[in-house]
């Protein structure tokens, strides 16, 4: 049995939470049930929405000592509900319990595991509902052309005034990968000839094959914007400047589907339709090969 205490300011202390009265609180509880305390673990001075803290983090680390946390209410352990949930996620993987005197939460009783379950099942909805509310955010912002759908724009652009702008430099290397690739050159020997060269990345990394062959699936260059979500492929046009043509990206695509070498894994290729009438053939990264 480990006991947690902690405390995180002098107001909380005048409540009835200071830590001699938690430890105490504990050790009663503790000699009640007639179990044994292995360690006293107490955090002095720090915030609960935070899992950096060091007694806690000494008693995660020392969880062979111990069998079940012990705790005088949740918001001892956890004030964030991420942090609490992913403290379970590891108890139970673990195979250790969890008990709250306060709420009479115990992980080692049915009804314990049973409000568990419901916390869990909340937490996830709340997770899905905000990604559907960010989805449809980005599929509006996608259709009326209102930026780029990602955390960084890709090699051959910069990201300015909420648009992209061509980089001249890396714009010639993105237009010779598609004329090599374009030219039955594999992206290996095109990986190869740019190291060559000494051409690197723009964080200063070599090229290998994988990264030529995401950079020939990114729709960007032929001047649309679009993003994979599972099966609900979205592609708009966009205003930016195109390296390739779209007939040039389309013939990319074609050819990365029939390079695949494993029949079994050779899917249609996506053909879309883009808001301007434009067809746009697209190869989901797991689907294309060198």
């Amino acid at each position: 049995m480990a006991l947690y205490t902690r405390v995180s300011t002098e107001d909380q202390a005048k409540e009835g939470f200071s830590l001699k009265a938690q430890a105490q609180r504990l050790r009663d509880y503790v000699r009640a049930h007639e179990w044994e305390v292995a360690a006293e673990y107490v955090d002095d001075g720090h915030s609960g929405r935070s899992a950096k803290r060091p007694a806690y983090q000494r008693m995660m680390a020392e969880r062979e000592r111990w069998d079940r946390i012990l705790v005088n209410k949740m918001d001892r352990i956890h004030r964030n509900s991420k942090n609490f949930l992913q403290m379970m996620e590891d108890l139970n993987r673990w195979g250790k319990r969890f008990t709250s005197m306060q709420e009479a939460f115990d992980t080692g009783t049915a009804m314990g595991r049973f409000v568990m379950d419901i916390i869990q099942r909340i937490a996830q909805l709340e997770s899905e509902q905000i990604g559907e509310r960010v989805y449809m955010g980005m599929s509006q912002k996608a259709k009326e052309g209102r930026g780029l759908l990602g955390f960084r724009a890709p090699y051959g652009y910069r990201f300015r005034d909420h648009a992209l702008e061509i980089v001249p430099e890396e714009a010639k290397v993105v237009r010779k990968i598609f004329d090599r690739y374009l030219a039955a050159a594999t992206t290996q020997k095109i990986a190869d000839e740019l190291d060559g060269a000494g051409v690197r990345t723009r964080q200063g990394a070599r090229w290998t094959r994988k990264a030529i062959a995401y950079l020939l699936k990114n729709p960007a260059y032929a001047g649309l914007l679009g993003w994979d979500r599972g099966q609900d492929l979205k592609v708009y046009a966009d205003p930016h400047p195109s390296v390739v043509t779209l007939e040039e990206f389309n013939r990319a695509q074609l050819q990365l589907q029939r390079r695949q070498p494993n029949p079994e894994f050779r899917k249609e290729v996506a053909r879309l339709e883009t808001k301007a009438g434009e067809v746009v053939a697209l190869v989901r990264p797991q689907e294309a090969s060198a």
